[in-house]
């Protein structure tokens, strides 16, 4: 199954690359560094085996951030990350720089794969929450490389995926060091494709080990103060998908109606989609400026297009309420329990697949609001915009369970020191 797979790889490879250069004319950088994605490039002289994590884009590379930290603490071993998209590569040089060797992930495919690993020859590698790839798995496997799957999520319309390559998966599976799971379900499921119970470990979510440092907290002050103009109240939209953003600024023109002083932050997930947003928002001929420009809002201003990269943690903390993209569109929601540790008001759409234990205990807490269409989004903002004690008791109930929810960080460091000794 594996050599199948990989004869049809090897064949889909010239679509793969035409693929990045078409993205490229919406986000330029793809078309660059495409040799990092082939195993060709230059290493550093590691003192040490290096452990090697991947983490895809930007949003595993946030959840890992805290772990990343607190290896580049506690390990003398050099930390080589990989992701395989441009912003998820410019979170990587923003947050640690040159504390860290960044590349691009190489393609699933033998040679790819074996240069990558001749230059690093790492003791371990980390593969952020459920980037799993019977090439890269079975090399390291090969070459007595341990592979822990870390805060590894598997929802059921992915292990559906799964199931339809079941002997693929079986193999793949077979030669994983530990599976630490989010949750007992993610377990599961993963347990019904073929892990073996002693290569499972159920850690929790790291994000719920969220941390709200104090310079964090002070620049989110400041933005607080910029924002609330007057008796001004501020409702963040963050990471909206295509074909999301219509019906948020439906819901906000709805709103706007009966409390004309709320002021919408539009943040869209994607960078190449930023200048679309802008022009839908100032379709609805409200005043809308961009973050990037570094003006600040004025009194009459209606929207901000959250057009910038690694200030979404801060936008939170800036706001009132929060709506968590990802939900509205069939994209299974995107991490809400960041605007949770800020003690905010969260409302998301149905679609929540990929943080469906996460919603639950939201859900059960009271900490949490869903709704199916604009109509139903904009009566609810419309009711948080006039109780502010409403607003502190959900959030508060956020708050409550992210707490009491964290320690999967501690959880996970144990199992990588274990292999990375």
């Amino acid at each position: 199954m594996r050599f199948g797979y990989t004869i049809i790889y090897y064949l889909l490879l010239p679509l793969i690359v035409l693929r990045l250069y078409w993205r490229a004319v919406k986000a330029p950088a793809y078309s660059k560094r495409i040799a990092e994605r082939f195993g060709w490039f230059k290493a550093s002289d590691f003192d040490k085996a290096p452990i090697w994590i991947h983490s895809v884009s930007v949003g595993e590379t946030l959840a890992a951030a805290p772990m990343i930290n607190r290896l580049l603490e506690e390990q003398d071993r050099p930390l080589v990350i990989t992701t395989t998209t441009p912003t998820g590569s410019e979170r990587v040089r923003v947050l640690w720089g040159e504390r860290v060797f960044h590349v691009y992930g190489p393609y699933d495919l033998p040679d790819c794969i074996g240069r990558f690993l001749q230059r690093v020859q790492p003791c371990l590698l980390v593969v952020m929450e459920t980037e799993l790839w019977p090439n890269l798995i079975h090399s390291c496997q090969h070459r007595a490389i341990p592979v822990v799957i870390a805060n590894a999520r598997l929802s059921a319309k992915s292990a559906r995926g799964y199931q339809r390559v079941a002997a693929l998966t079986r193999s793949m599976l077979s030669e994983i060091s530990v599976v630490a799971a989010q949750s007992v379900a993610d377990g599961e499921r993963f347990q019904q494709l073929g892990l073996d119970k002693q290569q499972l470990q159920i850690t929790g979510s790291i994000k719920f080990d969220v941390s709200l440092e104090s310079a964090l907290k002070e620049q989110a002050k400041q933005l607080y103060q910029q924002w609330h103009i007057g008796d001004a109240l501020v409702w963040v939209a963050a990471s909206t998908h295509e074909g999301e953003d219509e019906k948020i600024l439906a819901a906000f023109e709805q709103v706007r109606q009966s409390v004309p002083t709320l002021r919408l932050v539009i943040v869209p997930r994607h960078p190449e989609r930023f200048d679309r947003v802008a022009q839908l928002c100032k379709e609805t001929d409200m005043p809308v400026i961009r973050r990037s420009a570094g003006k600040p809002p004025v009194a009459d201003t209606g929207i901000i297009v959250g057009d910038t990269m690694g200030e979404m943690l801060v936008f939170f903390g800036a706001s009132d309420m929060v709506f968590m993209g990802g939900s509205l569109v069939e994209n299974g929601g995107h991490n809400m329990l960041e605007a949770c540790a800020w003690a905010r008001p969260v409302v998301t759409g149905p679609s929540l697949y990929n943080f469906s234990e996460a919603s639950q205990l939201l859900i059960q807490a009271g900490a949490m609001r869903v709704v199916e269409e604009p109509t139903q989004l904009a009566e609810l903002i419309k009711a948080w915009c006039a109780d502010q004690d409403l607003r502190h008791q959900i959030g508060v109930a956020g708050e409550r369970v992210v707490e009491q929810n964290r320690g999967a960080l501690q959880r996970l460091l144990q199992i990588i020191r274990s292999y990375a000794a």
